[in-house]
């Protein structure tokens, strides 16, 4: 007789045990709700979840940022929420994102990774990997994108060049109205080509639009509804057809990658590296060469490296670039006072990275414009790596965590006006150019951006060069006030679609 069966028999030999024992079990229910009502009392309040549905009638699933800003409001700066049934805390506002990301790295610092990102990457790469492989993928990236001149002047030339045919390809319009996206796209893209694969591509070669264009949907896809719905639930909505669609695209991007790291394989040399590709395949023979059993150089960790460097380097950029363009374009007299600068330093000389300390509303401009973009509303997902005690509320290990930096780039006691387009918050009461700690658009700690400085760098040398060349106005019958700053729905906010005039200043 089992130890279940004697149990049970031993309850039904007396109604007075039967009793007792019902009783005990009452006793240790109460106790045990007790418990669990301490426990929770210990963690972040929230909103009430549902059973099962957690809190998912209350987020808008299409901009859930927006939903978790109104939380802070009510619940404060540390907040839980449930995704269906997934526990998430919210950290809400400068001062307490800051406190975890960087006062608290070690223990903010591990990557959550939501279902369809998993199915994009395995666990390969940078972006979405944790443990050993992140560690080695992201020191090995910082590396070698610094010995291919990230910061440096070697990187300078390559966006200089890459401004000169955005600029030609501008022109063939001869101001009538055209839709920014893609070649603003094409060109960010090349400048991270150039660093990974060693080369750009034409505006025109049928590989590179069609890796730039799964990149771009993938991005916009992830975020749809749909998906949140399976990274909830993710056994029940497995075969939803947008997560179809995101896997295609995904093999598809793959696929054409793969086709250009096999072209660079077939003509390395190891003396002569001319990008990423090449620094990881030759680093990659020579721990085979050592009979090296558990390297993280493998083609894994190269395909999904390259994917994560081309599509992150691509997309927030260019969206970032692209919001710039449409804010020049809406408040025109902010437009009048960069051009103003620009004559004023520049003349008709080509800019360069060093003008940028000699321009500080151009400079202001470019840093508003990220502030406002929030091209990033809640960062990437991270993960606890134990429990800790914060802000007086417990957080266990392994809980996914939502830095909302939305909330930190509109924070009400860190700018002035946080919902509206204005320079000055980046500039002192002499007009230079100030730093502010709230500053956030890379999010920050151990998981920030690791091509910031090679995205700050494009920035400023890309609107530069475009507003030295061009005003960017709304098209004929199309006034500012109509112009639309709804961001589209996607994991970063790019404008939705829009068309300017570009019309040429010489």
């Amino acid at each position: 007789m089992s130890l279940f069966e004697n149990f049970i028999f031993f309850l039904s030999s007396s109604p007075t045990t039967l009793l007792g024992a019902v009783a005990l079990l009452l006793f240790l229910y109460m106790v045990s709700s007790n418990f669990i009502s301490q426990e929770r009392e210990k963690e972040p309040p929230g909103p009430r979840p549902l059973p099962l549905l957690g809190n998912l009638l209350q987020l808008d699933l299409k901009r859930p940022y927006k939903t978790l800003f109104e939380f802070s409001k009510k619940y404060g700066s540390v907040f839980t929420v449930y995704l269906g049934p997934n526990k998430a805390v919210v950290l809400a506002g400068f001062k307490t994102v800051k406190e975890a990301l960087i006062n608290n790295a070690e223990v903010f610092g591990d990557r959550d990774i939501p279902p369809i990102f998993y199915d994009i990457t395995k666990g390969y790469g940078i972006l979405f990997a944790n443990g050993e492989t992140w560690r080695e993928m992201r020191h090995f990236a910082l590396t070698t994108l610094r010995d291919f001149g990230m910061g440096k002047r070697i990187a300078e030339d390559t966006i200089l060049d890459e401004c000169s045919h955005l600029i030609q390809k501008i022109e063939e319009h001869k101001g009538r109205p055209f839709e920014t996206a893609l070649p603003v796209n094409y060109a960010t893209s090349n400048v991270i080509s150039a660093i990974v694969y060693g080369s750009r591509f034409e505006y025109d070669d049928e590989r590179f639009t069609d890796m730039v264009k799964k990149a771009n949907e993938i991005i916009r896809n992830v975020a749809s509804a749909q998906i949140q719905l399976y990274n909830m639930f993710p056994r029940l909505f497995c075969r939803l057809r947008e997560r179809q669609l995101v896997l295609k695209n995904r093999d598809q991007f793959i696929c054409n990658s793969k086709h250009l790291i096999k072209n660079l394989k077939d003509t390395l040399n190891p003396e002569l590296c001319r990008g990423f590709v090449d620094c990881f395949l030759t680093r990659k023979q020579k721990d085979e060469d050592s009979c090296v059993m558990e390297t993280q150089y493998n083609e894994n960790n190269l395909i999904y490296s390259v994917s994560n460097l081309f599509a992150a380097g691509t997309d927030t950029t260019a969206a970032t670039l692209r919001w710039g363009l449409l804010f020049m374009a809406k408040y025109p007299h902010v437009q009048d006072q960069v051009q103003e600068e620009m004559s004023r330093v520049l003349g008709d000389r080509q800019v360069c990275v060093v003008d940028r300390k000699n321009m500080p509303y151009t400079d202001a401009v470019i840093h508003e414009t990220q502030r406002l973009a929030n091209i990033v509303p809640m960062a990437v997902p991270h993960r606890t790596t134990r429990d800790i005690t914060f802000h007086g509320y417990l957080i266990k290990k392994g809980t996914t965590v939502l830095p909302l930096l939305t909330s930190v780039l509109y924070d009400e006691s860190e700018w002035e006006s946080p919902h509206t387009f204005n320079p000055s918050h980046f500039l002192d009461k002499e007009g230079q150019f100030t730093r502010r700690d709230a500053f956030m658009p890379f999010s920050a700690g151990r998981r920030v951006c690791l091509g910031e400085g090679l995205a700050k760098m494009e920035l400023f040398l890309f609107f530069t060069s475009l507003l030295q060349r061009f005003r960017f106005t709304p098209p004929s019958g199309v006034t500012e006030d109509e112009l639309d700053l709804t961001p589209a729905v996607g994991f970063t906010l790019a404008p939705s679609a829009y068309e300017l005039c570009a019309i040429s200043r010489q």
